[in-house]
């Protein structure tokens, strides 16, 4: 899964609690050009986008301005409100615009997610158990560069902000207590403990210090003093806003926490479930039945391969067994963080060895592959991507969870790596980034089903390439799959049909060889953040099928390299959009 950086205020996070007390009327379908002889030029829309994203983001601000950052998003009732109403003004422009295509439907949903954000008043909720307003300080503090001693004393003004930043937080919540707009105790719990993970620092273990322990040679030892003491400061208030949070986590709202995991038994609950689905699959054009029953499908299919792999190893015994085996024999498990780290960097090698097989154009920027913080890594997903930039001089960053060494399999570990790393997440948002004459919001676009699918389907590109050498590794794939099938049941499970947590569980239970600890993880996410996890299986289909639609057109002609390109090549897109694409390719070389 891609990392969205939540220090700016991510837009998929505004969907983690997609509750209302009655049916938003939102509108969502993109406008057609008006037939005006006097339209709106494109780069005044643009503009006028930018404006509104720097409003939100003050780090996004500061990177346009080759700056840092000196404060975090305000994000009261008032500034959200304002920012929707703006948003409201922009969308009525592209109508009369010289907008076109791609770039006309993408900045429409951008902007509609900043109405819907509104409408939903999703900051109520503003953390989903895997991340949330909590973590945004740890990741920016492992993103901040000081290069002189503006960006030290810019980190010194941000880190305080932060009171101010969790007590806007504290008063949302407080308002989704007095409106019955609270998390579940699952989420709550994970982010709980996160926060009195930083809570205990002390000052000089805390991430937040860590700008300060390598101030570059040409500040002076004088003023680097200064900084440092400066910058203890901040952080003890940092500290203190996150010991203020833990007891009103615990205190105030822990005892309001609602009482159904998903949102379906609360009022409006189904109908917000659906816009957040809509949001996350990118216009596929599926309903929620749909996605439910395609799941159930997915499941089957998938059951059936993962059988007759249990059959080629001559395992003598039921799928129950052979997951059994997989789960506690010591030869599919690391034997230190240093040994996983090291088997997913050479995994990742091997991946990078096979990219000209499979793409003519490939990214420049490079990427890493590093452990998940631990002061985060109990409650944390098993692996991510974390955005590089080439303009920060910062490389894209595959994160592996070294937590519980336990429960983390190395048979698993090659699909994990292609989904993150490449041909996955890496590639696929490293290209876009690299996209010229490109507006931002093009280059920086994140349709979940598009990046999140084409992660699912990076993994089947390791397969064909014969990246999973053993049968343990090639069930630990399809496990993979199972898993993304099995999001689609749990997820609408939980949030369309009230199922229980225990009941959301019982398809990765009895399908997927997964720990113990990742499925609890998992869900508890699915729990957290409503509809995000129906992207995966939703995007990995559409892109297989457009394969299909081409392999069958083109016949012995059809190039891989080539239809990659061409899937890649406009960067995130909307999966409706996409297809128009992969169609228009295909018209055009008949």
């Amino acid at each position: 899964m891609k990392w969205l950086n939540l220090s700016l205020l991510s837009l998929t996070i505004l969907f983690s609690a997609c509750v209302t007390s009655s049916p938003p009327n939102v509108v969502t379908v993109t406008p057609e050009p008006q037939p005006e002889t006097n339209l709106i030029p494109s780069s005044m829309v643009t503009a006028a986008y930018e404006k509104l994203t720097f409003s939100a983001n003050p780090a996004l601000e500061a990177r346009d301005k080759d700056s840092s950052a000196r404060s975090w998003p305000i994000i009261t009732p008032e500034a959200i409100n304002t920012r929707a109403i703006e948003a409201q003004r922009i969308r009525g422009m592209i109508g009369h615009s010289d907008l076109e295509g791609d770039d006309q439907a993408i900045l429409t949903r951008l902007l509609n997610s900043y109405i819907q954000a509104d409408a939903l008043d999703s900051s109520r909720i503003p953390f989903t158990g895997d991340s949330g307003f909590h973590t945004s300080p740890i990741h920016a503090a492992m993103q901040v560069r000081v290069k002189n001693s503006d960006d030290a004393w810019a980190w010194i003004d941000r880190l305080n902000d932060l009171p101010r930043y969790f007590s806007e937080h504290t008063v949302n919540m407080q308002r989704g207590v007095s409106t019955g707009w609270t998390a579940f105790a699952d989420p709550l719990a994970t982010t709980t403990e996160q926060v009195l993970e930083q809570a205990q620092k002390e000052i000089a273990d805390s991430i937040l210090y860590s700008p300060f322990t390598s101030l570059p040679d040409s500040i002076s030892d004088e003023e680097s003093m200064d900084l440092k003491a400066a910058g203890s400061r901040a952080v003890f208030r940092a500290i203190q806003a996150y010991k203020d949070m833990h007891k009103f986590l615990s205190e105030e709202y822990a005892p309001n926490a609602r009482s159904r995991p998903g949102i379906a038994s609360l009022q409006g609950g189904r109908e917000a479930y659906a816009i957040a689905v809509e949001h996350h699959t990118a216009g596929a054009g599926y309903s929620v039945e749909e996605i439910h029953q395609l799941g159930l499908q997915e499941v089957a299919r998938i059951r059936s391969d993962m059988n007759e792999i249990i059959r080629e190893t001559g395992f003598d015994g039921s799928f129950d067994e052979f997951v059994s085996f997989l789960r506690t024999d010591s030869q599919f498990y690391a034997e230190s963080a240093e040994d996983l780290i090291q088997i997913a960097s050479a995994i990742s090698k091997r991946l990078d060895a096979i990219l000209p097989r499979y793409f003519n154009v490939l990214p420049r920027l490079p990427y890493g592959v590093e452990a998940v913080p631990m002061s985060i890594a109990p409650g944390y997903t098993t692996g991510r991507y974390l955005l590089g930039d080439a303009k920060l001089g910062r490389a894209g960053t595959y994160w592996v969870n070294t937590y519980a060494l336990d429960q983390r399999p190395l048979y698993q570990l090659p699909a994990l790596s292609a989904h993150e790393a490449v041909p996955g997440h890496h590639l696929q948002i490293a290209l876009a980034q690299e996209m010229e004459n490109r507006p931002h919001y093009r280059t920086n676009y994140y349709a979940t089903a598009f990046g999140e699918g084409w992660g699912l389907y990076a993994e089947r590109i390791a397969g064909e390439a014969g990246i999973y050498t053993t049968p343990y590794e090639r069930f630990g794939a399809l496990s993979y799959e199972m898993w993304r099938a099995c999001r689609l049941v749990a997820d609408t499970g939980l949030h369309h049909y009230d199922w229980s947590r225990d009941r959301a569980e019982q398809c990765f239970k009895e399908n997927t060889a997964l720990a113990p600890h990742n499925i609890k993880t998992e869900v508890t996410r699915y729990i957290g953040w409503p509809g995000q996890a129906t992207a995966y299986k939703i995007g990995e289909l559409k892109i297989r099928e457009l394969r299909n639609r081409a392999e069958t057109a083109f016949g012995d002609d059809f190039d891989i390299r080539e239809f990659h390109d061409v899937l890649l090549g406009a960067g995130s897109l909307p999966m409706d959009r996409l297809e128009m694409r992969i169609d228009d390719w295909i018209s055009k070389d008949m």
